[in-house]
């Protein structure tokens, strides 16, 4: 035993620190097979989403993060049983350390990132947005993922913070910005309005919601539908598949319109250009027994009626609704098409025209001027 103990003394320190590490790597390869294969087993068992995702998303950064947690332990270990005085270990060792617990925060983020991105993704699973009247869900998932960037960016500070606090270098910097954080805040405060209005922003529309993910909006003079909510900027999917960025505070300072803050029914309304001698009547009766056979009308609103007049044409206009603004602009294509075909068909001679009057023309020949 005591041959034992004197070989273990005479081992170099850096073979003992991988000795050390390897073991701490097995016993967090042991810990996570067996945590994560209760975990799956579980979740199909109970059908659980939340926990198969998990075990799918978050097992290498849980391995790395326990392995290195272990590794820091079994080094300092090393440390305070070899040299009482920390000033007399070893600079590969003192380095180590902290590398090893550098590593360990790097890992320990993601860990937390990956978990509130299963606790995200739960959210999004439970909340779909494939109904067809979807406000309470595109309610909580604009909240959601607003808060999951700011937790992300918070996880981010602190990891950072931590890191950073491990070193006397960089603890004296900090002391020296906070000393002169006075002078700094306010110039930083001025380089940055813009930033710190855009994500002011972004909290009164995550809580106030005056937009939601998917709401139908009209921005400039452009039809999209919103796909992105970050902490600075709004994404628009338009309708030929450009994507229209737009800063957060332009919706607090500017006016839009949201055809969907509300509800997501749309009320259609398509114009027909028609001569005076058009019977309204029988464009009615086509109009109705069109709509009301058609699959995108929500059974809801429908009429017709003539709203205008001028020299040449009246106008008539027909109303219908969809379940949201997409049927409902389908709805609408497909009501002018038909009724364009069925005029064509039916009361061609009825389609506007221009009427010229003619004045009787006088063909007396001028008489002769005498010479």
């Amino acid at each position: 035993m005591e041959n034992f103990l004197d070989l273990v003394d005479a081992t170099p320190i850096i073979i003992r620190m991988a000795i050390r590490m390897g073991v701490a790597l097995l016993i967090a390869s042991l810990i996570a097979l067996v945590l994560y294969g209760i975990l799956r087993r579980t979740g199909r068992r109970t059908e659980s989403y939340t926990l198969e995702a998990i075990a799918k998303e978050t097992r290498s950064a849980f391995f790395w993060f326990l392995g290195f947690a272990l590794t820091v332990i079994f080094w300092q270990q090393l440390e305070a049983s070899v040299f009482p005085e920390v000033i007399d270990s070893p600079w590969y060792l003192h380095w180590g350390i902290r590398i090893a617990r550098t590593i360990l925060y790097i890992f320990g983020a993601m860990l937390l990132i990956q978990i509130v991105n299963v606790a995200a993704d739960t959210v999004r699973h439970r909340y779909s947005m494939d109904a067809n009247n979807n406000l309470q869900e595109r309610k909580i998932l604009t909240q959601l993922q607003y808060i999951q960037r700011i937790i992300g960016i918070v996880i981010f500070i602190i990891t950072a913070a931590f890191i950073l606090l491990q070193f006397e270098a960089v603890r004296s910097i900090g002391t020296g910005l906070l000393t002169s954080a006075g002078v700094g805040g306010i110039i930083i405060g001025f380089a940055a309005q813009k930033s710190i209005a855009n994500l002011l922003a972004g909290f009164q529309i995550a809580f106030t919601q005056p937009i939601r993910i998917d709401d139908a909006l009209i921005v400039d003079g452009e039809f999209g539908r919103v796909e992105e909510i970050t902490l600075t900027y709004v994404t628009l999917k338009l309708w030929d598949q450009r994507r229209l960025i737009v800063p957060l505070n332009k919706f607090i300072d500017d006016t839009f319109q949201n055809w969907t803050r509300n509800t997501t029914q749309l009320i259609g309304s398509v114009f027909m250009y028609l001569d005076y001698t058009f019977p309204v009547n029988a464009l009615r009766e086509e109009a109705k027994r069109f709509v009301e056979g058609h699959e995108l009308w929500d059974k809801q609103v429908f009429g017709v009626a003539v709203t205008d007049n001028n020299a040449d044409v009246m106008t008539v206009r027909i109303l219908a609704t969809g379940a949201d603004s997409g049927q409902t602009f389908n709805l609408r294509c497909a009501i002018r098409e038909h009724l364009i075909g069925w005029i064509q068909e039916n009361y061609e001679s009825h389609l506007p025209k221009t009427r010229i009057e003619m004045s009787p023309t006088n063909h007396t020949a001028p008489a002769e001027t005498p010479a």
